[in-house]
């Protein structure tokens, strides 16, 4: 079982990797954001900062939408996520592994080729 600290420690790890003062957690490389927490929207309140759920990017729709169908339990999504290469993961759901994983595969796309 993951949380916002595995989150933190595992994107802290990477290369060139900025953390934004947030509620949650909110990492970026290259200005781009890779992952972060989940700012739930409920009609009628506040916004709230969920840290049991990532926001990760995940490249392009093809992608989102194989992650959301292949597994639902784990992966979800919101309307105001339409038309972004974004997904929302459940962390509880995750062993470290699988979370080191999809936090690497998100930073690689955002950060682009790597400088030699």
């Amino acid at each position: 079982m993951a949380d916002a600290e595995d989150v933190r420690r595992l994107a802290l790890a990477l290369d060139d990797v900025e953390e934004i003062d947030s509620e949650g957690f909110d990492f970026r490389v290259g200005g781009k954001g890779f992952v972060w927490s989940y700012p739930e929207r409920v009609p009628g309140r506040r916004r709230v900062i969920r840290t049991d759920v990532a926001v990760l990017y995940v490249g392009d729709e093809a992608e989102k939408q194989a992650l959301l169908l292949g597994e639902p339990d784990l992966f979800f999504t919101a309307p105001g996520y339409d038309g972004f290469p974004l997904v929302m993961v459940r962390l509880e759901a995750l062993d470290e592994a699988r979370l080191a994983e999809l936090v690497g595969d998100a930073w690689a796309m955002r950060r682009g080729p790597a400088a030699d």
